[in-house]
This record gives C-alpha cells, structure tokens and sequence, in this order.
C-alpha cells in the first residue's frame, strides 16, 4: 500500500487563538500513477480526470482519528467519481403533447408581454 500517504499537521483556516493547540487534521494521498491496483483502462481513466496524485483533506473533527476517517472516505469518494462511466446519451424527441404545450406556453407569454405595452392610437 505504498500509494497512499499520510500527512498530519495543524488546522488550516480560521480559528482565533485555539487554531494551533492541536495537531488534528489529516491529509491522505494516492499516487495514481504507481498504483499496481489499478487495471489498464481505470488507470487511463483517473489520470485523465484526476491526475497522477489524488489528495484529500479532513480538519472537520477535533479527533484525528475521525478525521483519518473523513478524509479517507472523501479519497474513495473521489476515486469512485473519477472511475465512474457515464452512460452515452441517446437523443430523444418531445412528445407531441409536450410540443404543444410548449407553444402554448410560448403563445401566453406573448400575448401577455403584448397587452402589457402603450396602449394603440385606435383604442
């Protein structure tokens, strides 16, 4: 498991005076690249669309533990997303009905910008 790395040090961001009283948050990494885990394709996949390092962060808790935890399950997160395979859309029409309707939309909203201008010279 030599791909994923640790890394531990004060919580980032604001805080006032307690900010750096304790050492909790928690950053993991995955190097991509090196990972023997991975097949052909999925290693394509997440270099594509993550890059050769993935890194996640967790400062949420004031257990380190927890945010061991968090941060890992935000890296799985990520692979997950990364490795995930969008269907192929295949293109559709609207229905007739649903045509309709949107013209009728259309044909209201016309004719109510229509009657709210200056009244004609005729009227």
């Amino acid at each position: 498991m030599s791909e994923l790395a640790w890394r531990f040090d004060a919580s980032g961001g604001p805080g006032g005076q307690h900010a750096n009283t304790a050492n909790t948050r928690a950053e993991v990494s995955f190097d991509v690249a090196a990972s023997r885990a991975l097949g052909p394709r999925q290693l394509a996949r997440l270099l594509e669309r993550l890059g050769p390092e993935v890194r996640a962060t967790a400062a949420d808790s004031r257990s380190q533990a927890r945010n061991r935890e968090i941060a890992l399950d935000r890296l799985r997160s990520k692979l997950a997303a990364g490795l995930r395979v969008q269907p192929e859309r295949r293109p559709t029409r609207p229905s007739r009905s649903a045509e309709e309707r949107r013209l009728a939309s259309k044909h209201r909203q016309s004719t109510r910008k229509r009657e709210r201008g200056r009244p004609s010279l005729d009227e």
